[in-house]
């Protein structure tokens, strides 16, 4: 496999490249990490010694005795690696309110990729209004229309973390055919390849959906396979939330080996799982689907976070075929009796074609009711939609219609779908990494709901509670998993390793006190363990305080015409 050789001719490299002394230029840097256990992200044994930082880069890895810095960090007794990746973020709307970033800064997150969805193009009024209502709780506007706008206005306002982004194919799809269940004809498939060109020449990663939400759920597979043709003639990638990751585990993970086949693009799967009790048998069937693909040459990887929960909108509970047309199409239907009567006996039904939340939950027990947006019912954050239909003397499914036409939302809900012993599974896998599913965001942002406690907790509970308390995988393999693959994966230049010229985004943190802290009752709290962060050579996080710095950069994809570092604006 050309890709794994690949990989392993790198780390063969980078554990031969511990730097001495005389290596340097100069024994002067800007920033100069001292007695640490230097993790390179290479997968090898830790060594004892130094790192020296010059303006954005590291510039010496090694032991520098004779070394002297502006800044010296003593490191001693505490593991020295570089930034880790948030390979599936959610926080570019609260980078848009708040730069700090603090949640997953905590965590010695030090690039966030967006994915699922994106962030542009907005080609519509009906998308720009959407965006807008998200955007009003903050007093904020969507004044721009690709992605790259996006990224350009976060960091000329200033964020703690690097940033990266795939483009959604569901945005792609809405605006051209908008939020119907249609089929896009020639001509319009062909506009569809053309913004697709557009935002990879301008910097996307690759091409990204969520094949289980409308209006990506309507998009069959022909048509996102040309869709990442063209993000694969600009060396992208393809990731996906799967079509199923539960009833259909195995179809959904055979779709997406076979976009990557026919697409002629690496694939990856985000939040790997098997949703569902009576589908957790599921889980080895698709980890030998992706190991044979693998072994026959194919590039395709997984990423997952670290808990048995997952989170989405109560909608989830709803077919898709409801929000044909957008949301508030599907919030005037529940107001129909007789579509709310024919509703429920579709959610209860087994073995549909979509993904039934209320039955993949098993029990009301199961599905935790977290954010509501009318004040009127934000006294049911926390509770579980079984409480909530007992106070209410009602049905559950009708708790279910009744609540998002009250709310007018979607509902954020978190549900307990997934087993503690898969979860080890997808951990254990060499070929998966990690990522939050959540945004970014502090302590004190309790305004937001009963978030989901990956939101605080997901990098420091893999190395905490999976590495150091139960042995799942050694320490120098998980960094690995959090740096140098990820960065191999999605292209992140120069990211990913402490090596000498690679960019200076490093954590300092205490392999013996790492944890999460966050709970499903109590999520509003920052993991505990690391000490230092710094961001393209920048200190950001300094005795786990912020230092009030945002050197954060867009990373661009490999099909950017200009890779000129965009200046930031005074």
């Amino acid at each position: 496999m050309r890709f794994t050789l690949l990989l392993i001719l790198i780390t063969a490299s980078l554990g031969r490249s511990f730097a001495q002394p005389g290596k340097t230029a100069s024994n002067k840097f800007d920033i100069l990490i001292r007695n640490g256990l230097v993790y390179d992200g290479s997968g090898q044994p830790p060594r004892p010694g130094d790192v020296g930082i010059r303006g954005d880069r590291v510039v010496a890895v090694g032991t520098l005795p004779k070394a002297t810095a502006t800044l010296v960090i003593d490191a001693q007794g505490k593991a020295v690696a570089p930034g880790f990746i948030n390979v599936l973020s959610h926080t570019g709307l609260e980078l848009l309110r708040d730069g700090h970033s603090m949640s997953d800064i905590k965590q010695g997150v030090t690039t966030e990729v967006f994915g699922e969805i994106s962030w542009g193009p907005i080609s519509t009024d009906a998308m720009r209004q959407r965006v807008n209502l998200n955007l009003k709780a903050y007093n904020l506007t969507c004044n721009w229309t690709t992605l790259a706008d996006f990224m350009v206005r976060l960091q000329q306002k200033g964020i703690t973390p690097n940033i990266a982004s795939y483009l959604g194919a569901g945005q792609v799809r809405e605006s051209i055919l908008g939020e119907a269940d249609v089929k896009p004809t020639s001509v319009q498939l062909n506009q569809m390849r053309a913004i697709v060109r557009k935002a990879m020449e301008e910097g996307a990663l690759g091409i990204t959906t969520a094949l289980i939400y409308p209006p990506n759920t309507f998009a069959d597979t022909d048509e996102i396979i040309a869709l990442c043709k063209e993000a694969g003639r600009y060396g992208g990638r393809y990731i996906a939330h799967i079509r199923s990751e539960g009833d259909r585990l195995d179809e959904g993970v055979k779709e997406l080996i076979k976009i990557g086949h026919e697409a002629n693009v690496p694939v990856e799967l985000y939040h790997f799982k098997a949703s569902g009790q009576r589908n957790w048998p599921r889980m080895e069937s698709a980890i030998s689907m992706i190991n044979n693909a693998r072994r026959q040459g194919q590039d395709v990887t997984a990423n997952m976070y670290t808990y048995t929960a997952g989170a989405t909108g109560l909608t989830s509970c709803l077919p898709p075929y409801l929000f044909n047309g957008g949301f508030m199409a599907g919030w005037k239907r529940l107001q129909d009796p007789a579509t709310r009567q024919k509703l429920a006996a579709e959610v209860r039904q087994s073995g549909n074609d979509w993904e039934n939340m209320f039955q993949l939950a098993g029990s009301t027990d199961n599905i935790l009711l977290t954010a509501f947006d009318v004040d009127s019912l934000k006294k049911y954050n926390g509770k579980t939609l079984g409480q909530i239909a007992a106070i209410w003397h009602k049905d559950p499914i009708e708790t279910v219609m009744d609540l998002i036409v009250a709310d007018k939302s979607r509902v954020e809900t978190t549900y307990f779908l997934m087993s503690e012993d898969n979860v080890k599974k997808g951990i254990s896998q060499p070929w998966v990494s990690f990522g939050s599913d959540a945004g970014s965001i502090s302590e004190d942002r309790k305004d937001v709901g009963v978030v989901h406690p990956r939101t605080f907790g997901n990098f420091a509970r893999l190395l905490g509670k999976y590495v150091r308390d139960e042995h799942v995988m050694s320490l120098e393999e998980a960094i690995r998993r959090l740096t140098s693959l990820p960065a191999i994966n999605h292209k992140l230049t120069n990211r990913g390793f402490l090596r000498a010229g690679y960019f200076a985004d490093v954590v300092i943190f205490d392999p013996a006190t790492i944890a999460d802290k966050a709970t499903f009752s109590d999520p509003f709290q920052y993991a505990a363990g690391v000490q230092h962060v710094l961001v393209n050579g920048k200190l950001v996080l300094k005795d786990g305080e912020h230092t009030g710095v945002f050197p954060g950069r867009s990373i661009w994809g490999p099909g950017r015409k200009n890779h000129k570092p965009l200046a930031k604006k005074s």
